[in-house]
């Protein structure tokens, strides 16, 4: 597959974190029914238009216990995105994109879904000075289809992707990149610009616990006690139990980029054994070796209660 080829200087400027003053065009690729933290990710975005214009939600295709397939995950997840619009008195028409019904199995046959469409015609728009932000919290599937279908779509794009294990873990047998290798080889391998905040060592620390979401969560609106309901559902026993949120560490990326520190480093080969491999000709991504954790935590609980206040207000 033939892809543009930027320059090094041209994939750097791209990488450059967003400026605090300007306000960031993104849409949202989430496979939102897997867990409870792609349901905070989701409402943190919204609840943040001083910094993000959220254009477009896309469900992404998971597969577990929660799910009896692929397809079956991604139509759970556009339900539940539904659910949380419906708390935020926020209209899913043209907003909410369903997408790919499997995972991707080879480059020749990319999923046609809505969301793959959708992201072609959007980025098709942008301007490569004004790039749209692709921020994944699932499965790759929708974005290698996008960028298998339009291949000019990464010289408008910057993915920021929640996936994989930090570059010096044993493996990175993460489920996110796990569940789509094939989709996640291509991203690291086409040139996109790309933002990779790893999970293990990384993200993994984001963790949160029942008091603290009863005390800052919970009574802060429709949508707060939904959160609240679904991390207590989550786990039966939260006696000195505590849940990682890893997924709004991607908007956080956005809101501010200072709250989770980056670098550029050559792009890591994944290997078909789900392994980091590296050399050092590839080309650059940015790669995220720490989060804030409080500072992070702190700014979504504040946007929270003020959402609440407006409500009532």
């Amino acid at each position: 597959m033939n892809f543009p080829v930027m320059n090094q200087e041209t994939i750097i400027r791209k990488l450059t974190p967003p400026s605090p003053s300007l306000k960031v065009r993104m849409v949202l690729d989430t496979d939102t029914f897997n867990e409870v933290d792609d349901q905070f990710a989701i409402v943190y975005a919204l609840q943040s238009p001083e910094r993000l214009n959220v254009e477009a939600i896309y469900a992404a295709p998971f597969y577990n216990d929660k799910s009896e397939g692929p397809e079956d995950g991604m139509e759970k997840s556009y339900d539940e995105i539904l659910r949380i619009l419906k708390r935020l008195n926020i209209s899913s028409e043209s907003f909410v994109y369903k997408g790919s019904r499997g995972f991707l199995e080879n480059y020749s046959n990319p999923y046609h879904s809505e969301a793959a469409l959708d992201l072609v015609e959007r980025a098709m728009k942008s301007s490569e000075d004004d790039p749209l932000y692709v921020i994944a919290i699932g499965a790759l599937t929708n974005i290698a289809s996008a960028i298998l279908i339009e291949p000019k779509i990464i010289e408008r794009i910057v993915v920021v992707w929640l996936g994989g294990h930090a570059l010096n873990w044993e493996d990175t047998k993460e489920f996110n990149l796990q569940q789509d290798v094939k989709s996640a080889q291509l991203v690291l391998d086409c040139g996109v610009p790309l933002v990779l905040i790893p999970v293990m060592g990384v993200t993994s620390h984001l963790h949160t616990t029942l008091s603290e979401i009863k005390n800052f969560v919970a009574g802060k609106g429709e949508i707060g006690d939904f959160l609240a309901k679904r991390f207590e559902e989550y786990h039966d026993d939260h006696y000195a139990y505590s849940k990682v949120i890893w997924d709004i560490s991607a908007i956080a990326y956005l809101i501010n980029n200072e709250s989770i520190p980056t670098q550029l480093v050559h792009s890591p080969i994944l290997t078909d054994q789900v392994t980091w491999s590296f050399n050092s000709s590839r080309h650059f991504i940015r790669y995220a070796h720490y989060v804030h954790r409080d500072v992070i935590f702190k700014d979504m609980f504040l946007k929270l209660a003020r959402g609440a206040e407006k409500i009532v207000n």
